[in-house]
């Protein structure tokens, strides 16, 4: 029996390091099979918006459909001009309005509400694909990326035109604008949206309406209870409780179990040793504790839904301070800073800065593991980093933090990540679709882009051509470009393999189409390894 797993490991090494020589010696794909990638992408940026003149369209949610005969339910907030939208709609469905569509105002306690329904927005957006059929918090920033180097200048300002309007509607940018979505937000890239189009149209005028905006967001993050009061960091918190809606109703499997019942089951069968599993799971009732859901909503926010990278169905995420979401506020600082240098009040500038300079080096000081050479998260309630190898370690990178020693041992761990496919999104197999042997697009984009800041032009092409090779060869085999690949297999069938998350690919697909279109514009020339 030893024998045959020695073989079988042997056997899947071998092929593992044919398929590795077969696309590096492949590099990108001939520019006819490019071609026909960027046509697909192009017309998908119109296949994908939304808007109030296509509310057919933009109303049925595929993870909460409504029953026979129900009206879809379009909510509005408090103060908005009701007649106005109440004529879009009727200019959309005619007759029909009334029988097709209520429109609802927001109760003051929106968390209250049971019947779900689409938050209203006043611009057009680009939907990510598939069972995502609203406008996201992290996807638009991505999508944002792609409609930029598409030249759709007027679509990439309505999105973020949307976002101010959640802002200031809503409270803050959501996961995204239905209104089971109410009580989260999504890892923040205000700053870099707006400073997109801004580059691009250099209108002082409307960059100075983005700044109240920008300071409410900023305070959504660095107030409790997202703030780490003691580490002057911050974290992901859901701001509701129970069971997410969505979930109950979408994440099913095979056999009819939602995400919570694989969740218990998997309690029940598997010894804990990340977390002390009794503040997430009552073993004597068999039953979820109110904490396991806000961790579970809390994980959500973060977008990385679910791994491992903060132990067990990743619901201990609300004990953490996560290197991706405080790179992400230094980044706001930095960027904020920009912003009112540009528009000439110095003073504000340099608040600005020197909170951007206080979080990197909290950054630096807590979440940096000089012996594994990597960045990790921050748990708080342990005060112990945790070392899990993730994407994630290339954030800092990207925005700049690193040392130029920091970022070359990083680069030293590239192997550690690399498959045929790209960058794996972790170096373990959990059975979770944010781990390996999965990639997903943003992470890709955040670490070549992060390499290639620091000067490793070779590894940054080197990856760009292989995950675009993987993109590109599935949308030959199939005719669409997908959410979710598996990277060491360089095949985007991942059904199989995932245990939690919704284990269907989701086709469009909005972050994938843009980064493609990056990761191109990016490389230098094809390179083979």
């Amino acid at each position: 029996m030893k024998f045959h797993r020695i073989a079988a490991r042997l056997l899947a090494t071998c092929l593992a390091l044919t398929l590795v020589t077969t696309v590096a010696a492949q590099g990108l794909p001939d520019d006819a099979l490019l071609a026909r990638v960027q046509d697909y992408i192009k017309k998908s940026w119109t296949t994908l918006t939304r808007s109030n003149q296509d509310l057919p369209q933009a109303l049925p949610d595929p993870k909460l459909p409504r029953g026979p005969g129900e009206p879809w339910l379009l909510y509005i907030a408090p103060g908005e001009a009701r007649a106005g939208i109440d004529a879009e709609v009727r200019a959309v469905f005619g007759e029909k309005a009334k029988a097709r569509v209520e429109i609802r105002t927001l109760p003051r306690d929106v968390l209250s509400i049971r019947e779900h329904g689409l938050l209203y927005l006043p611009r057009p957006y680009v939907v990510p694909g598939g069972r995502f059929n609203e406008m996201y918090g992290w996807d638009s920033y991505f999508i944002q990326v792609g409609l930029l180097r598409d030249k759709e200048l007027a679509r990439a300002r309505d999105m973020v035109e949307n976002f101010l309007y959640e802002i200031t509607r809503y409270g803050t940018i959501l996961n995204a604008n239905r209104t089971y979505f109410l009580s989260r937000s999504q890892p923040p890239f205000l700053t870099r949206m707006i400073l997109g189009v801004y580059d691009q149209e250099h209108d002082i005028a409307w960059l100075r309406a983005t700044v109240p905006a920008i300071e409410r967001y900023y305070r959504f993050w660095t107030s409790a209870p997202h703030a780490v009061a003691e580490l002057g960091l911050s974290r992901y918190f859901d701001l509701g409780s129970g069971p997410a809606p969505e979930v109950l109703a979408d994440e099913k499997d095979e056999a009819g179990r939602t995400h919570y019942d694989r969740a218990r089951e998997y309690y029940r069968t598997h010894e804990v040793t990340d977390y002390d599993e009794s503040l997430y799971y009552d073993t004597a009732r068999d039953q979820l504790t109110d904490l396991f859901y806000k961790g579970d909503r809390s994980m959500r926010e973060s977008g990385f839904d679910p791994s491992s990278r903060f132990g067990a169905l990743n619901v201990d995420v609300i004990h953490y301070a996560p290197v991706c979401l405080n790179t992400l506020l230094y980044m706001m600082e930095d960027d904020a800073a920009r912003i009112m240098t540009t528009l000439g009040d110095a003073a504000a500038a340099r608040t600005w800065r020197s909170r951007a300079a206080e979080r990197r080096d909290r950054i630096n000081r807590l979440l940096w593991h000089e012996e594994a050479g990597l960045y990790y998260d921050y748990n708080f309630r342990t005060r112990r980093l945790r070392p899990y190898d993730f994407a994630t370690t290339f954030y800092p990178l990207w925005a700049g933090i690193a040392s130029p020693a920091q970022a070359a041992k990083v680069q030293q761990n590239l192997a550690k990540f690399e498959a045929p496919g790209g960058l794996l999104t972790s170096t373990t197999v959990t059975g979770n679709q944010w781990d390996a042997p999965f990639g997903w697009a943003p992470l890709q984009m955040i670490a070549v882009d992060g390499l290639r800041r620091y000067g490793f032009h070779e590894d940054a092409d080197r990856i760009a051509a292989k995950f675009v090779a993987l993109v590109a060869k599935e949308f030959d085999e199939h005719g669409t470009i997908v959410e979710k690949y598996d990277l060491r297999r360089r095949e985007s069938d991942v059904a199989a393999d995932i245990t939690f998350g919704y284990s269907a690919n989701q086709v469009g697909f909005g972050w994938t189409n843009a980064v493609v279109l990056e990761l191109l514009a990016g490389v230098r020339q094809p390179v083979a390894r």
